[in-house]
């Protein structure tokens, strides 16, 4: 390169001393003379210059600066000695499974969101409770107060939410469903998405049973974008390619986080996951749930322990005791802000007699009660729903204006609840919380009532929470009758809402009252309960709260979790066996008639997921793949050149073709993608080939069979495959299309399109 190069090599030689400066050295010195060649091609030979080669330019020898400005950094061996550092302490924790790892960040991070939430919720619950109590008796500015709050906080939930995405509305729990099913739906797990929901969802929570809304879904969607983020993560740690099958793993171990640190409760966490939103579940992803939901759990009743001990230190050793080991019976005298610690919702149940064998009986029939109203609540809110898409007033305002819609309903509700009117009737004062803590008082209210003075009482005490059901005009039963019929209708409304909410909390807190109402009766009626071989017990209607709880939400979502649910909450187990016999009543009548709550969500959003298969008759097995596939499948063969595959590509958009052997014989040899065949017309010089990479080889003449790899056919079905086959392999395998063939031959394909118009046809004929 002449004397000007030799020097410059000689003094970056001296430069770099160790090893590490000889590789940079050696990769600047490639830079330049692969350079050179470049130069030479387009600039004149230097006379003087005996190589007859360019001497580097000046852009040249400023490019070689700058790459020898990046490439040395001080101290080459003590990085080199900390990177092999970390090496091998990446190998030592790893060695175990990184799974655990990120489960456990996922677990104790959506604990700590979950926690903040409540904390934040609470202050501006309380701040409304303030400003309605200090605008004093001015019976217009308590209307105002009470009603605009509310308005503005669910108004500014729905614009911020759907301004920053229109997948931060709704649950998300039919979405996900969708998406563990195998179908991918664009941008609905990205974590833009994120800020959007927690806003939005504690703003919504944030106003209070005047909404009558819950957590449970949005943070279940929470948990499994976080999920998502955290399954990028750990590629580009362990640097590993991250399929399907892992992301679905984090997916249904971020719905079991999801409901853990809702609930605190672990078990019953995953549990619920796997009913509601698992078709098929896989049992190498039980341990990930479980320990993901526990890690949530744990985290979320010591946050509780903490923040429950800001300025005390007497009690902490004995409340943290009572989060490792929840005790049965709860009614311990702990100060008012630690009595939910040891279980999410208060209560004082005897364990001593809990129920008598006759009783039973009448946890049965109240499972029964239950399970007819969830069919007229499903019904009803899935017409509802629709109708309000297809009325042109609603539809217009959800297209174009949802705040709007939000701040009408949410208006109309608060208007409703108002308590010098009609929600004096309904204990709207309560949150949704005090409304599960008062309906799970184990006395009896009309016992209680007949000797307590009609004072207004005050909110703060737990044990004088049932006297927000109390009113002079109406009795214990007239005021639980005016709200279960209040609240059927006004849930129902609620759902349509276009902003973050949940609705599992809502319908849990109605099966209560439900079970409420069925207890004091039952209380009244055998006032000194029921006589078995000379004993008589007295009814308790806290266990039939308890159970109605559990009845109806099961049913509403098609769940036998939740028995084991309501004990995690409550710390009381003692009557697990008749609320499990109540919740096997209600869904037995529920899936009988009606679809889940958030199957019925899917069919009116229009989601490409397959529905259940409800009929058991023996029909439904004599439907057949050939009564419903799609005989018109659009193929290519091995010999097929540019215009065939052109005319192939342009008559449909699948992302898959089945390929035959030929014309004349339609045997199945295997099937190619899309970007496969437009890469072939790509390779081709033909005025119609689409634009592509530039080639260095010369443009193909060959066939599809020479220039195309053809990928084998793991999976094909026969024309005589029952219904109820194909659509457990859809599900099972999450597919999206399957090739029928007869004796090898292509006939036809089905895809979740012609599977789930059958399913439809066969539920019609049933």
């Amino acid at each position: 390169m002449g004397q000007a190069g030799d020097e410059e090599r000689l003094w970056w030689w001296k430069l770099c001393s160790d090893r590490k400066a000889e590789e940079d050295f050696k990769f600047i010195h490639s830079r330049a003379v692969l350079a050179q060649p470049a130069a030479s091609s387009w600039a004149a030979p230097d006379p003087q210059n005996t190589l007859g080669m360019e001497p580097p330019s000046l852009k040249q020898e400023e490019e070689k600066v700058l790459v020898s400005e990046h490439s040395w950094q001080p101290c080459p061996k003590a990085r080199r000695r900390l990177q092999g550092c970390l090496e091998v302490v990446k190998g030592l924790l790893f060695r175990v499974g990184e799974d655990w790892y990120f489960l456990f960040v996922l677990g104790v991070l959506m604990a700590t969101i979950s926690f903040m939430m409540d904390l934040i919720i609470f202050r501006l619950y309380e701040a409304h409770r303030w400003l309605y109590q200090e605008v004093g008796d001015y019976l217009v500015l308590k209307y105002l107060s009470w009603t605009i709050y509310p308005v503005a906080l669910t108004a500014f939930s729905t614009g911020f939410a759907n301004s920053i995405t229109p997948h931060s509305g709704g649950s998300g729990i039919p979405e996900l469903k969708t998406i563990l099913s195998g179908v991918e739906l664009e941008e609905y797990l990205a974590i833009k998405n994120f800020g959007a929901k927690v806003v939005g969802l504690t703003c919504t929570l944030s106003a209070g049973s005047t909404v009558f809304l819950g957590k449970l879904g949005p943070f279940v969607h929470l948990s499994s974008m976080v999920a998502a983020y955290l399954g990028k993560m750990r590629t580009s740690v362990i640097r590993e390619y991250e399929d399907k099958f892992k992301q679905n793993e984090m997916l249904v171990a971020a719905q079991a986080v999801g409901v853990a640190t809702v609930f605190g409760a672990p078990i019953s966490g995953v549990l619920f996951s796997i009913e509601v939103m698992s078709s098929h579940f896989a049992v190498r992803d039980y341990w990930r749930g479980f320990f993901a939901a526990t890690c949530g759990a744990f985290m979320f009743r010591l946050l509780a322990v903490f923040n429950s001990e800001q300025g005390k230190t007497g009690q902490g050793r004995e409340q943290l005791c009572s989060v490792l080991c929840p005790p049965l019976k709860i009614h311990v005298p702990l100060p008012s802000s630690s009595e939910t610690i040891a279980a999410l919702f208060k209560s004082d149940l005897k364990i001593d007699f809990p129920f008598d064998l006759p009783e039973t009986f009448f946890f049965v029939i109240l499972g029964a009660i239950c399970g007819a109203i969830a069919c007229a609540y499903l019904f009803c809110q899935r017409w509802l729903l629709a109708a309000v898409k297809e009325n042109r007033l609603t539809g217009r305002l959800l297209a174009t204006d949802k705040p709007l819609y939000t701040a009408l309903v949410v208006l109309l509700l608060a208007s409703i609840t108002f308590p010098p009117g009609l929600g004096q009737l309904m204990a709207s004062r309560l949150s949704m919380k005090e409304h599960l803590i008062s309906l799970f008082d184990n006395r009896s209210w009309f016992v209680l009532a007949q000797n307590v003075s009609m004072a207004a009482p005050q909110l703060g005490d737990p044990r004088g929470l049932w006297q927000e059901w109390c009113h002079p005009s109406a009795t214990i039963f007239g005021t639980l009758v005016f709200f279960l019929l209040m609240k059927f209708w006004m849930l129902t409304l609620a759902t349509t809402l276009p902003m973050p909410a949940g609705y599992f909390m809502p319908v849990f807190v109605y099966g209560a009252a439900i079970g409420r109402l069925h207890g004091e009766v039952l209380a009244l009626l055998f006032p000194h309960g029921i006589r078995t071989e000379g004993t008589a017990y007295p009814i308790v209607p806290s266990g039939y709260a308890l159970a109605g709880a559990a009845a109806f939400s099961g049913a509403v979502t098609y769940s036998v979790s939740t028995a084991l649910l309501v004990c995690e909450a409550t710390g009381h187990m003692a009557h697990v066996l008749p609320v499990v016999l109540a919740v096997l009543v209600a869904n037995a009548i529920a899936q009988k008639w009606q679809p889940s709550f958030y199957d019925g969500t899917i069919i009116v959003k229009k989601l490409p997921y397959l529905p259940r298969i409800r009929s058991r008759h023996i029909a439904s097995y004599r439907v057949v793949v050939k009564e419903f596939m799609e005989q018109q499948v659009v193929a290519v063969t091995k010999s097929d050149g540019f215009e065939e595959v052109l005319a192939a590509l342009n008559a449909t958009t699948d992302k898959e073709y089945p390929v035959v052997e030929s014309k004349g014989s339609p045997t199945l040899v295997g099937t190619i993608s899309r970007a496969k065949l437009v890469a072939f017309l790509q390779s081709h010089e033909h005025p119609q080939a689409p634009p592509g990479p530039l080639q260095e080889k010369p443009a193909s003449t060959g066939t599809l069979g020479e220039d195309c790899a053809i990928e084998p056919i793991v999976l094909q079905l026969s024309p005589w495959t029952s219904l109820h086959q194909a659509h457990h392999l859809f599900e099972l395998l999450k597919l999206q299309c399957i090739f029928v063939t007869h004796y090898g031959e292509l006939v036809g394909a089905v895809t979740r399109t012609e599977l789930r118009r059958a399913i439809e046809e066969l539920a019609k004929d049933a």
